[in-house]
């Protein structure tokens, strides 16, 4: 599975972030996810993360996991359209 870039994801506590592009670590050429939250944040406007833990499995019964999504992040096509131009440096 890979991250489609300008695309909206839902985290499994179901905020929504846009997918702003996908970048190499510089020492182990791992792919790294770069984000933006769709929700007003203090600590960050910006976020990384590596690939591999967008599509990692939500463990089964985990409270917190108010959307019942089986992957940390999926993506929320209906969501992508509207606002990927909006987003947009």
């Amino acid at each position: 599975m890979e991250i489609q870039v300008g695309k909206v994801y839902r985290h499994f506590k179901g905020n929504y972030y846009y997918i702003q592009e996908v970048a190499l670590d510089s020492e182990t050429k791992e792919r790294m996810v770069i984000y933006r939250p769709l929700y007003e944040r203090q600590d960050s406007k910006v976020w990384v993360r590596r690939e591999a833990m967008f599509f990692e499995e939500v463990p089964e019964g985990r409270q917190d996991n108010i959307t019942g999504q089986k992957l940390r992040f999926e993506l929320c096509e209906e969501l992508s359209s509207d606002i990927a131009g909006a987003v947009k440096k």
